[in-house]
This record gives C-alpha cells, sequence and structure tokens, in this order.
C-alpha cells in the first residue's frame, strides 16, 4: 500500500502560516476534480474564481511541484491542499495513469535535469577563478589575524580603541570568505566571557585559511569549507557515493545563519544509515515567499546514494540517486547513546574538526527535567544541559507531555553550549518533531 504523507509534514513545507490556513481549506474534495496519482505524481485540478480550474501536480521524490495558479508561493495553497487531500483522504485520490498535461510537465522537468548534467565545463577558466579567490582569501585572513592580534595586545577590558566588527566582516565579505564573515559579526554579540575562546578559535581558522597547502587534505577542505568556500551539487556528486537505506531522524528550518535576509531559510535534515550507522546532514534553502525544496518525512526510510563534501570529519551530504520514495521506518525508536557516551562522541569530532559547534546524536533513555537554570535531560547518570534557545520553550513542554516522567529516546545536536533536541520518540515508538520541519 502506498505511504501516505502525515499532516505535520505536509504543513512543514509551507512558506508561511497563511498558505497553512489556506491549505486547509482547499483539503477537501469539493474543489477537486480529476485527481490521481501514480506513486510517484499526484495531480489534480482545482476550482478557482475563475471559469479555468488550476492544474496542480507534484512529483513526490523530490518534492517539485508545477501549479497554473499566479500565485509567487511555492508551494502554492493548490499544490498544499493536493497533498492534504492525498494524505487524509486517499479514497479521493484514485491510483492511474498520470494526466496528459502532468506527464508532459514531468517530462520537460526531466529532460531539463539531463540538459544541466549534460553541460560542458570550462575547467581552464574555473581554475583561473579558483586561483584568484583563493589569493583574495589568504589576504583577507592575514588582516584578520593582524586585527584580533591588535585587540589582544591592548586588552579584552580596553574599549577605548575597539570598534564594532562590522567593518572587519564587510572586508571579509570582500574577500570572498563568509564564513569568516560570519564569525566575525557574532564577536559583538558574545559575552565578555567567551571572547578569548572565540578569539582563539578565530585565529586559528584564519591561520589555517593562509596555510591551506600545508594541511592534510581532509583537514583543508575542512578548513575551506569552515572559510566559506561552496561546492556545487554536481562537483560532489562525481565523487564517491554511499548508499544506503537513510533513517530520517528529523529535520529543522530556520532563518539561515548568517544570512544578510532574514527571510532566507534553511532547511536541515539528518539522516543516519541503517547498514553503515553513518550520520548524514542535507542542507536545502528558500527564499522569500518559498519554501526549501527538501522534505523528507521524520521516522521514514528512503533507500537513496548520498555524497558526502570533503572534510575531516564528513557530515553534510547531497543526495543522489533514490530508489524509490521514502517508506515507513522500523517500528522501534533508533539505537542511541548514554549522555557520557555522546559527550566522548562530540569530543572524537572535535577532535578531528576543532570549529565542530555540535554533532548529531542519539540519546536512548533520558528523561526531561526542568530545572531552576533551565531544562536538562538525564540519564540517571549524568546529565546534559537544553542549550539556550535551541528549541522554543513550548517544544520543551511537549517533550515532557511525551515523556511523561519516563525514559525515551530523542535525537538532536549535541555540543559544547548543550543538547538542542529535534526529535523525540514516544512509548509507542512514534516520532515526535520539536521543532518546525
Amino acid at each position: 500500500m502506498e505511504e501516505r504523507w502525515s499532516t505535520e509534514h505536509v504543513l512543514s513545507l509551507a512558506p508561511d502560516a497563511a498558505s497553512r490556513k489556506a491549505a486547509g481549506r482547499l483539503s477537501a474534495p469539493t474543489p477537486w476534480s480529476g485527481t490521481g496519482t501514480d506513486g510517484a505524481v499526484l495531480w489534480g485540478e482545482c476550482r478557482g474564481s475563475g471559469r479555468t480550474p488550476y492544474r496542480t501536480v507534484i512529483e513526490l521524490a523530490a518534492p517539485a511541484y508545477r501549479c497554473s495558479c499566479p500565485s509567487r508561493k511555492f508551494p502554492c495553497k493548490h499544490a498544499l491542499g493536493l497533498l492534504l487531500l492525498w494524505s487524509g483522504t486517499p479514497e479521493a485520490v484514485p491510483v492511474g495513469e498520470a494526466a496528459d498535461w502532468a506527464a508532459e510537465w514531468l517530462g520537460a522537468r526531466q529532460a531539463r535535469a539531463e540538459k544541466r548534467a549534460s553541460a560542458p565545463a570550462d575547467q581552464e577558466a574555473a581554475r583561473r577563478r579558483a586561483e584568484r579567490r583563493g589569493a583574495r582569501v589568504a589576504a583577507g585572513a592575514a588582516e584578520l589575524r593582524l586585527r584580533l592580534a591588535d585587540r589582544i595586545r591592548h586588552g579584552l577590558a580596553d574599549h577605548s580603541t575597539a570598534g564594532p566588527w562590522e567593518e572587519v566582516a564587510a572586508r571579509m565579505v570582500d574577500a570572498q570568505a563568509s564564513g569568516l564573515a560570519t564569525r566575525v559579526r557574532e564577536l559583538d554579540t558574545l559575552p565578555e566571557d567567551r571572547l578569548l575562546e572565540e578569539y582563539a578559535m578565530l585565529h586559528l581558522l584564519a591561520t589555517a585559511a593562509t596555510r591551506l597547502d600545508e594541511l592534510p587534505a581532509d583537514l583543508a577542505a575542512t578548513v575551506r569549507a569552515r572559510v566559506g568556500y561552496t561546492l556545487d551539487a554536481a562537483e560532489v556528486l562525481a565523487g564517491p557515493t554511499v548508499r544506503d537505506r537513510w533513517l530520517v531522524l528529523g529535520s529543522r528550518t530556520a532563518p539561515m545563519e548568517g544570512g544578510t535576509d532574514e527571510r532566507l531559510t534553511t532547511r536541515r535534515v539528518w539522516l543516519r544509515g541503517a547498514k553503515t550507522g553513518r550520520p548524514a546532514l542535507l542542507l536545502a534553502f528558500g527564499r522569500p515567499g518559498q519554501a526549501p525544496d527538501l522534505a523528507l518525512p521524520t521516522g521514514h526510510l528512503l533507500e537513496a546514494e548520498l555524497a558526502y563534501h570533503p572534510g575531516a570529519r564528513p557530515l553534510r551530504a547531497v543526495l543522489g540517486t533514490r530508489y524509490g520514495a521514502p517508506g515507513p521506518g522500523p517500528a522501534e525508536a533508533p539505537a542511541g547513546l548514554t549522555v557520557a557516551e555522546a559527550v566522548a562522541g562530540y569530543g572524537t569530532a572535535v577532535a578531528d574538526d576543532p570549529w565542530l559547534d555540535s554533532w548529531p546524536t542519539v540519546l536512548a533513555g533520558v528523561v526531561p527535567v526542568r530545572a531552576p537554570d533551565g531544562w536538562h535531560l538525564t540519564d540517571g547518570h549524568h546529565t546534559v544541559p537544553v542549550r539556550p534557545s535551541a528549541v522554543p520553550e513550548a517544544a520543551l513542554w511537549r517533550l515532557a507531555a511525551v515523556s511523561t516522567g519516563r525514559p525515551l529516546t530523542v535525537f538532536g545536536e549535541y555540543g559544547h553550549q548543550g543538547f538542542a533536541p529535534v526529535t523525540a520518540w514516544s512509548a509507542e515508538h512514534r516520532p515526535v518533531g520539536l521543532t518546525s520541519a
């Protein structure tokens, strides 16, 4: 039987609250006609205010959407409404052969993807661009080292010569080192008791950026990523891939970190290989009025190939060939660690990547506790604090309600500032999302 998405997952795709509300009004069969699915694609015609109904088609695997309505939101309310109809009223979306107009859209989409994949690349021009950028980044990193050293010479408590770091951040942007710029901007918001630590880590990163040729290949790749170099998905997929059945541990959608436009959003989806046990992080980005285009239901399994970005501690990956749509995951919660094992695991990861703020972790047998100094997770032997501001207070109360005082399994990110929960598994082994996904 075809696995339908949950209502919660469908609504997580909406670009804003207004779209979620409007989609709810289109989730009944009344405005729809000619609906259908072949297991990979949904289609249907929705009656609107005009004489001609809007034609809506959705490719479930990506997912990808097309609607003839004039909305600039993506996905639009019609696409969301059709997904809700398919999810909540399966008999209203019968299985059959795709409508001609839906099949035509899907064929054109596949043709464009094949054309992009076969487009030749100008290797010599790319090499020259890389050399120019490398020189700019090295110069920017060298300037940052001097600025940091100057602040240290004057003393952290001396504010007479210490202006805002925004000017230095702008210089890093000019040097095409966006990663350095982001970390520099954060210096103006840090408490004084953390400044020396961040100065040291930033100085270490800037130094490494000026000596990339002397570093081991994996560590050099980590430094390049931290400084702000990016790789196209095609470049990553050209390397080795890992095929596995990947369990979707959870996802979080939030404003893009370090972005200049707060309306930009990032969706983070965490996976774990059923055979390899390897963690993976997929990223997708959404512009204003557009939800990130990656959506995988928590708790489901996806058989696919992933290609990891190079690094000393590979985590971020690109989704390659899929072998079918996501299907139901295991009936039980995923295997997890004790708090002590989680701390040791993060320590091992930091030994490979000194700038690693957190690492994906599944904790088993923990109970959420609210104390005067904030929320904590305890396994009866050790306790880890919940990272401040990582999760809304309401979500933590939801976690407590799922637990009802009993141990449960929680997935999240563990780091030096604490644990940021993302998903919890109830006593019935059903995953419960704790963040907007």
